[in-house]
């Protein structure tokens, strides 16, 4: 398997099959994302994130799953059509796709492989117990809005827990250092 995620086949929230070559050369944070969680409100954060280091070579990607307690049960105009009206989500969205188990999309496979855990995953799994979940084992996506780090070459260079915020300085630390590489 290459290191690079750029020719997994993917598409495009709106029905385009594409890969992720168009990025190619851009620093990447990929997020399986959910309307219906507790989370969803890091959609917001992410868009500032994504408008901030936009220009620098950075750029958010979104992949809508409904792996998790059926927080993503809409299509993929009604995800989009509640991301743009309430969280002014400008970021490149994808087709919702599963990202864990058997049936898992080839990206996510890559991902969880190249990433077997996620910072931050020891308390995001404490969490989960505590609502009666048992989390999923390692490598797998503990949750919605896990978040994948992608340098410029399109490698996996950092994972981080659900839980964790957009803007939280250890994962905005880590983005900056990809995007000040040459």
């Amino acid at each position: 398997m290459s290191d690079s995620i750029h020719d997994i086949p993917v598409t495009t929230i709106d029905g385009r099959a594409t890969t992720l070559r168009e990025h190619a050369g851009k620093v990447l944070l990929i997020v399986n994302v959910a309307s219906k969680c507790g989370l969803t409100p890091q959609y917001a954060a992410l868009e500032k994130l994504h408008e901030r280091l936009g220009e620098q070579g950075f750029t958010v990607l979104g992949f809508p799953a409904n792996d998790f307690a059926g927080q993503e049960p809409g299509d993929e105009a009604e995800i989009m059509a509640f991301c743009t009206s309430t969280y002014g989500v400008r970021f490149p969205m994808y087709a919702k796709i599963r990202v864990t188990g058997a049936d898992k999309h080839p990206l996510y496979a890559h991902l969880t492989a190249a990433a077997p855990s996620a910072a931050g995953r020891d308390a995001m799994e404490a969490s989960l117990r505590g609502y009666g979940v048992e989390p999923a084992a390692k490598p797998e996506v503990l949750w919605n809005f896990e978040k994948f780090l992608v340098d410029k070459l399109g490698c996996v260079v950092g994972r981080f827990a659900p839980d964790m915020a957009p803007d939280a300085p250890a994962l905005v630390s880590a983005i900056e250092t990809e995007v000040a590489k040459a």
